[in-house]
């Protein structure tokens, strides 16, 4: 091994194979403080599977990475079309790209102190929108609706991502000939029928990385839910992250908020893991 790899192997084993080692290894413990540590054995992973509020945060987290996969890969496919049509100037196409990426910069805290102020029953920007348009039955408290509070926080969340996807998706239409697109074109398709036929079988490779990005970064939701609605009303829109965090540092129950994070890597493993075996399994059907 080249000893220029040992400073990179080195963080790496500081800043994710420890840390995760010592999760495990403080999950069979109930504490709250290093040095009064007692050992439960199993006790905190049996408790996963009978507490509801986490398998409602699972259920959350499982909405937000179905809602946003649909909602920022798919919105950024479509814009990825229409700004790569050879109707835009490539001037205006750069200039929307950029636009549209711009939210990717921001703190998702940012975002979502924006967003909350977006969505203010009072003075926010949606209500007042709605009563000018002549819906006032429509105005409602939007961050204390239960039902549809899970729908109103991944808005943002699909906001500020689709650029990020949008700019993978277009850097990886750039590889696609140009002729093909012309010759669809004297053959009579139509904008969709290209993106549909052409397009997407040519960069479904990249389709699948973003996806595996997306369910990533949605099963570790934190920033915008705390910032919006801190899991509220209730817990009606926790996510495992701010509940393994409410768990540790507000309950001060650290033993089963490590029980909590383990979960939660585990859980991504598998969700990843099926989703690149769904995605090997339509390549070896090809």
């Amino acid at each position: 091994m080249a000893l220029y790899l040992v400073p990179i192997y080195l963080v790496y084993l500081c800043v994710f194979i420890l840390p995760v080692i010592l999760a495990i290894y403080f999950s069979f413990f109930n504490f709250r403080t290093v040095s009064s540590k007692t050992f439960v054995g199993l006790f905190n992973y049996k408790k996963l599977f009978t507490d509801p509020l986490l398998l409602s945060s699972l259920k959350n987290n499982l909405y937000l990475v179905l809602v946003c996969m649909i909602g920022q890969i798919g919105i950024a496919f479509v814009f990825a079309n229409m700004l790569y049509s050879r109707l835009i100037n490539p001037k205006v196409s750069n200039f929307f790209r950029t636009v549209i990426y711009f939210p990717v910069t921001l703190s998702a805290v940012i975002i979502g102190y924006v967003w909350t102020m977006i969505y203010d029953y009072h003075f926010g920007l949606l209500n007042q929108l709605l009563i000018s348009f002549g819906f006032p039955d429509a105005v409602k408290a939007w961050l204390t609706d239960e039902r549809s509070i899970m729908t109103v926080v991944s808005i943002p969340m699909i906001w500020q991502y689709v650029g990020f996807h949008l700019v993978i998706i277009m850097a990886a239409m750039t590889s696609i000939d140009k002729e093909v697109y012309e010759m669809a074109e004297i053959d009579g398709a139509s904008g969709f029928r290209k993106a549909v036929s052409i397009t997407f079988p040519l960069i479904k490779n990249t389709l699948s990385v973003c996806v595996l990005l997306c369910v990533s970064a949605n099963m570790k939701a934190f920033d915008h839910i705390l910032a919006m609605t801190n899991g509220g009303p209730g817990y009606s829109s926790s996510v495992l992250a701010l509940y393994a965090y409410k768990i540790s540092f507000a309950e001060n129950n650290l033993g089963y908020g490590n029980t909590v994070s383990v979960a939660i890597m585990v859980v991504m493993v598998i969700i990843i893991a099926g989703a690149k075996g769904i995605m090997s399994l339509f390549k070896s059907k090809e």
